[in-house]
């Protein structure tokens, strides 16, 4: 399932647009973007790919790999960590964790994402791969996996370094990821505030006060990167992530991110143009237990689309062909074309709805008959 909404998200990511007359926002800010969470969709966007310094906003990476441990039961949530003093050293923005005082899991998470702790990421990044250089090996990776082609890090906290670098794009589609995969663990980016060795420190999301419907992600600061903030707001049935990099100030992020959701609630709606496991197509199959596969998306398939157009909405479905068995549920086996007033906006995977095993000996030996006369 994780893979396939993986690849669902990132050839959402790569739709091509067409002009939609949608009025571009002015947002002040050196690189900024606009992302549908369901479907992937840039809604907007400057300077996505431009490579800049991340700054705490590489701790979502760190959460997403913390999180990861917890699934596999590498870590658990009461487990207590012991505090190396590397991480009681540790730079800039703190939880206050001590050495010879043991802090559960459940608190280091919660001092990273909350309290934006630099310790508690070198802590957390120790207990999962041994030693931070190791962590940021694994970050690098998973980076990878989830294509993240313009993204490297050297670090668990995102303190400066000129190999450490990420773009807007990949900040979101890292935001996407976290809130995707791990519902259960991200309610913690909405709480307001921590309290850690008796020392309260808020949430630096402005927007968690200022908008209901606000529900995270992360701020980020240092001299070069500017002030920066990852913001998700979820109202009806969409939700859209805001990437502000290099704000002026704190205030101007947390405006300039509001803005920008604002932007995308209004001058778009959300359109559920499939089910659940609603058939789009079924699809030939050769040398399968079934003729046929039927294909559609295993979630709501919800976009977002400019006001006025959804009665000039044209579909296309391209079936790979040659389909062959056997087919696993999950498996892409189409292409979902989508067209305004004859323009492109967006190419989308089908995937197979049901599994087809492979047929006997002598269906196979039909179906091979069949290709070779075609």
């Amino acid at each position: 399932m994780r893979l396939l909404l993986l690849i669902l998200s990132l050839a959402a990511a790569a739709v091509v647009h067409a002009q939609s007359g949608v009025p571009a926002p002015v947002i002040a800010g050196r690189a900024w973007l606009l992302l549908d969470h369901g479907s992937g969709q840039v809604l907007a966007h400057e300077n996505p790919d431009q490579r800049v310094e991340p700054a705490s906003l590489t701790k979502l990476m760190t959460a997403y790999l913390s999180f990861t441990a917890l699934r596999q039961g590498v870590l658990k949530l009461e487990q207590p960590i012991n505090v190396s003093e590397r991480a009681w050293k540790a730079s800039g923005s703190r939880m206050f964790i001590e050495p010879n005082k043991p802090v559960t899991v459940s608190e280091l998470l919660r001092g990273m994402i909350i309290q934006s702790g630099n310790d508690a990421c070198i802590a957390l990044a120790e207990a999962i791969a041994g030693s931070e250089e190791a962590f940021a090996e694994r970050m690098n990776r998973e980076a990878q996996r989830l294509g993240l082609a313009n993204t490297h890090f050297v670090n668990s906290t995102g303190l400066p370094d000129p190999q450490h670098y990420s773009t807007a794009r990949d900040l979101a589609r890292l935001a996407q990821a976290v809130i995707r995969d791990f519902p259960d663990f991200y309610p913690i980016y909405a709480e307001k505030e921590f309290a850690y060795n008796g020392i309260s420190q808020p949430n630096r999301n402005r927007l968690l006060w200022l908008d209901p419907t606000v529900d995270g992600v992360k701020t980020g600061h240092t001299e070069n990167a500017g002030y920066c903030l990852i913001a998700s707001g979820h109202r009806g049935p969409r939700r859209l992530i805001s990437v502000v990099l290099g704000a002026a100030s704190d205030g101007a992020r947390a405006q300039e991110s509001q803005r920008l959701l604002n932007f995308g609630f209004q001058f778009f709606d959300a359109w559920r143009l499939y089910q659940k496991n609603q058939v789009v197509s079924q699809l030939k199959v050769f040398q399968g237990g079934e003729n046929a596969v039927k294909a559609g998306f295993l979630d709501d398939f919800v976009l977002s689309l400019p006001k006025g157009v959804a009665g000039h909405i044209a579909v296309q479905v391209t079936s790979q062909q040659p389909l062959m068995a056997p087919i696993q549920l999950g498996q892409r086996v189409a292409t979902l074309t989508l067209k305004i007033d004859e323009r492109m906006w967006g190419e989308y995977p089908l995937v197979a709805l049901e599994a087809v095993p492979v047929a006997g000996f002598f269906g196979r030996a039909w179906d091979k008959l069949l290709l070779w006369l075609q």
